[in-house]
């Protein structure tokens, strides 16, 4: 009986050596998946050197999204509903305001002090002996002359200014993730999207990790605000009523295999190379990790994939690559320290060939235990 049980469980041991449980797939294991033919492998490897590594950051970066579209150059020194009026009327005779004093915070006609007035919601504003005078759509300016005309014929060579108090209307609102979202007023020399973000307190985040959405009437455009702040053509002018909203959206790489720690991490600010990558993960694994084949898996962009000479058929998310970089050679630290990690890469060591065969006579071991156990208790039993 115990050699019935000693021979299936080698027959098991030998059938199962290709599936015994490790941390992922073998350097081998990946090398057949690429070695599939040109038409039908899943994905390419590309032995990754110094040279790779500069061919791939020369080709210009494409962010995923752009704002520069909604560029306006709409009119933001007009008065809209809302917005409360400083009108000084002033008539050299006299003879219909009188005399007397006033403050210079509000409303005036001659020496007579009036309260400020707020545009209706027809657009207009009520003047004493004018009536019902429109200004919305007009500047200060303009504003005055309209209300210099409705008192012709009631007040004798009025003279009209106005001034723009409380300014409701020549607002963006900014949400998400600032320091203090809310209403940021535009001024008359055009406020771009950077000038309104900065009116709120700055992003909470870091640039890097923010994505832009502009809302302006049923449309919506969306970039990532290191875009905007790199790309002068996306930092582009607002108009009245524009809704900004910053949106977290985390840059996080992965890893597996032979390192310090198996985690998925977020990404500094700024540039994160694969050197620190790998530092940030604990290092190789010292007793199983193959530093030969230190593989990076990655969706890349088909204009990269290009520059590199791949004909690898791309999909929804770009090309499948995998990088592989020899840490056994001292040049591949120089590579690691400039080939630099993206958003969703995947970092993979395998365990080296030696380190499989210890784990699998480690297996043997506990097996060879087993059947020993099973021995002494049945020549017990007899």
């Amino acid at each position: 009986m115990t050699r019935s049980i000693l021979a299936l469980i080698l027959v098991a041991v030998l059938g199962g050596c290709s599936t015994l449980p490790r941390d992922g797939p073998s350097g081998r294991a990946i090398e057949r998946g690429a070695a599939q033919g040109v038409d039908g492998a899943d994905y390419a490897i590309v032995d990754l050197d110094y040279g790779v590594a500069e061919r791939i950051k020369s080709v210009p970066g494409n962010p995923l999204g752009s704002i520069a579209a909604a560029s306006s150059s709409a009119a933001i020194d007009t008065i809209g509903i809302g917005d409360q009026l400083i009108i000084a009327i002033y008539e050299p005779s006299g003879s219909l305001f009188g005399g007397g004093s006033s403050s210079s915070s509000t409303v005036r006609s001659g020496n007579q002090a009036l309260p400020p007035a707020t545009v209706d919601r027809t657009g207009s504003v009520s003047v004493p002996f004018a009536g019902s005078v429109r200004v919305a759509g007009l500047t200060t300016t303009e504003a005055g002359g309209a209300i210099q005309r409705a008192l012709r014929g009631r007040v004798g060579n009025p003279q009209v200014t106005v001034a723009l108090g409380d300014n409701l209307s020549n607002t963006v609102t900014v949400l998400g993730e600032v320091k203090d979202p809310g209403r940021a007023p535009l001024s008359v020399n055009g406020d771009t999207i950077l000038d309104a973000i900065a009116s709120v307190g700055g992003a909470a985040r870091p640039t890097e990790d923010i994505q832009v959405q502009i809302r302006r009437g049923s449309q919506t455009y969306s970039a990532p605000l290191s875009a905007v702040t790199t790309d002068f053509a996306e930092n582009i002018r607002l108009e009245r009523g524009d809704q900004i909203n910053l949106t977290y959206v985390p840059r996080r790489f992965r890893t597996f295999g032979a390192l310090g720690t198996v985690s998925e991490e977020d990404m500094p600010a700024g540039q994160l190379s694969l050197s620190g990558a790998l530092s940030r993960s604990g290092g190789l694994d010292d007793n199983s990790a193959s530093a030969r084949s230190v593989l990076v898996f990655r969706f890349e962009r088909p204009e990269v994939a290009q520059a590199l000479g791949l004909t690898q058929a791309p999909t929804i998310r770009g090309v499948p690559v995998v990088y592989r970089l020899n840490l056994e050679q001292a040049s591949g630290f120089f590579t690691a320290n400039t080939f630099v990690i993206q958003p969703d890469d995947t970092i993979y060591v395998p365990r080296a060939t030696s380190a499989e065969l210890r784990k699998f006579f480690e297996f043997v071991q506990q097996i060879t235990r087993v059947v020993y156990d099973i021995s002494v208790t049945n020549t017990l039993n007899r």
